[in-house]
């Protein structure tokens, strides 16, 4: 059995945390809640974490499937190197933005969610895990012709003799090996 890639679950939770955070965040705002600051945090970390974590690394193994419009984003991430694609910085960025959150009920759940994030960025971290952008040159081989290697799609229906065993017909003619019905049928009997 693979081994599990923890950032994958990371990048997941920590997009669906920013999400949350940011509906938290836009709730105490808008609620006019005491303390609204922090409410106002909440939709500023959000934003930020989601375009953060939009971007998906690429897997070590297997193909991994590019979110709509990450190529955009994944540029941005490349841009700011070792601060977005090492998963410590991640790990301590997450916990870091997730404090503020804590103070207010409407922000309380993403934090939550950021914390446990955090968590699981860490241990991606230990485990040596890095965040590495999907490349142009791999979606474009999902789109070329099939590899040389594959076969032809079957001719026969199910259940199929072996390849030495079948006969093709050759101008409407069945060959010598085919069973002919010896009663001829006409439109007439039908």
């Amino acid at each position: 059995m693979g081994r599990i890639e923890w950032a994958m679950w990371a990048n997941e939770q920590a997009l669906a945390s920013g999400l949350i955070l940011l509906t938290g965040g836009i709730v105490g705002v808008a609620g006019q809640f005491n303390k609204w600051e922090f409410a106002a945090y909440g939709v500023a970390a959000g934003v930020f974490i989601c375009l953060l974590e939009y971007p998906r690394s690429k897997r070590k193994k297997g193909s991994t499937m590019e979110r709509c419009g990450q190529k955009y984003l994944t540029s941005v991430v490349k841009l700011f190197g070792p601060l977005t694609r090492n998963y410590y910085v991640r790990a301590i960025l997450h916990a870091g933005l997730a404090v503020p959150g804590g103070f207010m009920l409407p922000t309380v759940l993403g934090t939550a969610c950021l914390g446990i994030a955090s968590i699981i960025y860490f241990l991606a971290a230990v485990l040596g895990e890095e965040w590495r952008p999907i490349e142009a040159k791999q979606a474009a081989e999902k789109k070329g012709h099939p590899a040389p290697s594959m076969k032809a799609p079957p001719e026969n229906p199910p259940p199929r003799p072996p390849a030495e065993m079948r006969r093709k017909w050759t101008d409407g003619v069945p060959p010598e090996t085919c069973h002919v019905n010896p009663v001829a049928i006409t439109d007439a009997d039908v």
